[in-house]
């Protein structure tokens, strides 16, 4: 068992456990922000035809040529195309179709131009400059060309996607599973919101702030309340939830003292512990273990110390659990909008926003950054790192962030 490593290491020893994921098919309207399981081409081009960017006429741009106010071309009109009607005849010299956005070019006519710059009759329409061929047609395949993919393995699907595939006339999709995550609270000073408190009580928050993280990951967390600090009770909760579930997370019981039972409770179950405790501040009391090819997560009871594991240490590895092919925050580098006045024995997280300025990217501290102030996670973007060993910082210090997805 590995004990205080890196923040970068444990990260990489989750990341690094293999995953099994199951698919499932979705229909198209409950597909957003699911995971595409395979890639998915186009079958056929976006638009499918040549069609009119809008109302006017149809015709041969040739038969234009010289044309002027003074000596307009005078085209006999064909038909009328309405949108999602087919051209009932083809244009040849001297001719040109009536058509609406939307409609197909009919055989023969190149190009296309507004009925508002026109004159025309029920049977006639006059042009009064020279039209290039090929002018003003929204082509086939001018969007998507058949063959080109529409959403690698791994995408999450969004509102564009879903327009895509719509256009594609698909109605099913298939998706990876969402994994099951139990999120477990260990405590006895723990009540479930609703309950009363009795004195020394405190409300369990835990279980419902990592619930909503992790359905923003793309799992399907279950909340599995509370359990008492009791190593065998604790166990026993752990290994059915385990059985239910491909991983288990819990809070509470990560450090180190007389009440704190993850270790004890992961060697009850006969698990493999990976590491306990990381260096990191806030977050660094955690614990990772595994058994039967399922992951064991144990946080910080603190609540934003919680929060502030899961974002650094295991977002990555829940995110690949869920099946996405992006699953790091993305890195930037920001200046200190204010002086950090501590020292960092440990690599330090802070909670903060991002803020642009004369084209300069800040990062601007939240007002607290106690390991229980979940409050300085509303409007947070950024988690900003003071490495390890660092000095008090002054402002306009330039530090690594990670920008947040969730």
């Amino acid at each position: 068992m590995l004990k205080n490593i890196d923040t970068d290491a444990a990260c990489e020893i989750l990341f690094k456990l293999p995953v099994g994921r199951g698919t499932e098919t979705v229909a198209l309207e409950n597909a957003l922000n699911r995971v595409v399981c395979d890639e998915i081409r186009a079958a056929i081009p976006v638009p499918p035809f040549n069609r009119s960017p809008y109302d006017g006429y149809a015709f041969r741009g040739e038969d234009t040529l010289g044309a002027s106010r003074g000596t307009p071309a005078a085209l006999r009109l064909t038909e009328e195309i309405p949108a999602g009607a087919q051209p009932r005849f083809g244009v040849g010299a001297g001719e040109a179709a009536k058509i609406l956005t939307g409609a197909p070019i009919p055989d023969g006519a190149d190009s296309t131009i507004k009925y508002e710059n026109t004159e025309f009759t029920e049977d006639e329409v006059r042009i009064f400059e020279p039209v290039k061929p090929y002018t003003d047609i929204v082509y086939a395949g001018s969007d998507v060309m058949p063959g080109d993919v529409l959403a690698p393995e791994g995408t999450i699907v969004s509102a564009p996607v879903i327009s895509s595939l719509a256009n594609q006339g698909v109605a099913r999709l298939d998706v990876f599973a969402k994994p099951v995550v139990a999120v477990i609270s260990t405590g006895t000073e723990l009540r479930q919101p609703g309950e009363a408190l009795r004195p020394a009580e405190i409300y369990n928050s835990n279980t419902h702030t990592l619930s909503a993280y992790l359905s923003g990951f793309g799992a399907a967390p279950v909340n599995y309340g509370v359990v008492p600090d009791e190593p065998e009770a604790i166990a026993a909760l752990i290994d059915g939830a385990l059985r239910d579930s491909d991983m288990v997370v819990t809070t509470g019981g990560a450090s180190v003292g007389d009440y704190d039972w993850a270790v004890r409770s992961a060697e009850l179950l006969g698990a493999e512990v990976l590491f306990w405790k990381a260096s990191l501040r806030p977050g660094g009391a955690m614990m990772a273990a595994v058994k039967d090819g399922k992951t064991l997560l144990s946080l910080s009871g603190n609540p934003a110390a919680a929060v502030i594991g899961l974002l650094r240490v295991a977002a990555p590895y829940i995110k690949k659990l869920c099946g996405r092919s992006s699953c790091f925050f993305p890195e930037i580098s920001v200046a200190l909008r204010e002086p950090f006045k501590k020292s960092s024995p440990k690599l330090r997280i802070l909670r903060g926003r991002l803020e642009i300025e004369d084209s300069r990217a800040y990062f601007a501290e939240g007002s607290s950054q106690g390991s229980e102030a979940i409050s300085s996670l509303a409007g947070c973007d950024l988690l900003g790192e003071i490495p390890l060993g660092s000095p008090p910082l002054p402002a306009g210090t330039v530090i690594k962030a990670y920008r947040l997805d969730v």
